[in-house]
Order: C-alpha cells, then structure tokens, then sequence
C-alpha cells in the first residue's frame, strides 16, 4: 500500500469544512482526478455511502466509498472498493478561528489495470494531487 498525508490551516471554523466535505458531491470540486461521485446514501451515524467515478493515468475507474467512523467536527475516515482500494482519513482540529485540516490516503494502486511500469507515475501523480486537494479546499472554504 502506498500512503500520503498532507495538511493544511484554513481560515474557516471546522463546522463549515467539514459540513463541506460531508456531502460527497461536492468532492470533485477539489480532488482534480475524481469525476463523479453519486448515488449517495446517509448512514445512521451522520457519514455516506456513495458510487464514485475516478480517472487514475487516463484510465477511468468505478467503485464505492463508506464512512467507517464519523465523529463529528473530529474525523471523518472512509474505505473505498472497487478501482482502488483505499482508505481516506480527514482530521480536523480548531485552532483559534482557523482549521488545521489533516489529509491521509493510504491506497493500492491496481497494477493489473495500469501496469508495473505506471506505478511509480501514479505514486507521483497521487502525491502531488493531495496538495492540491487541500490547496482547492482551503480556497473554496476561505471565501
């Protein structure tokens, strides 16, 4: 598996990002490689369930995520199957009138479908992308 983590401060309360960030539709306005994500589902715990549509090296992928833990204002994590496996956690913790924001991805990239000699490619690609993840939210958050 290979694992990214990144943060950022944001001039938001954390009520707001994370208000955001629970409503999976609004995730391909800041995560550039994700192209879709539908049919979704509230859990009784506040998290979702929903299909995404993901473009990894050209190639698009197909699967769902779901919230396994959603504690409110604290942490949201979220398995995803299908295209890539993965696990996404997001952090969050209040500072004064600001939001550190922590994002980790740990993910398996699908060397059947993109080959061995893509793989170091898309680690690269990957981690680039959760800058600019996180970069895209802190813009969309501080308006």
């Amino acid at each position: 598996m290979k694992k990214i983590v990144k943060s950022i401060t944001i001039k938001a309360p954390v009520e707001k990002i994370i208000n955001y960030l629970s409503e999976p539709t609004n995730l391909p306005e800041i995560w550039p490689s994700l192209v879709e994500a539908k049919d979704v589902q509230r859990l009784p715990d506040g998290g979702t369930k929903f299909r995404w549509v993901y473009k990894m090296a050209g190639i698009h992928l197909e699967g769902t995520s779901e919230d396994t833990e959603y504690v409110p204002n604290q942490r949201i994590v979220s398995k995803s199957k299908g295209g890539v496996e993965s696990t996404q956690t997001w952090m969050f913790h209040p500072e004064g009138d600001e939001t550190k924001v922590t994002f980790e991805i740990e993910y398996t990239v699908p060397i059947p479908v993109l080959g061995k000699l893509a793989e170091a490619i898309v680690v690269k690609m990957n981690e680039h992308e959760g800058g600019v993840i996180l970069a895209n939210l802190k813009t969309r958050m501080e308006v």
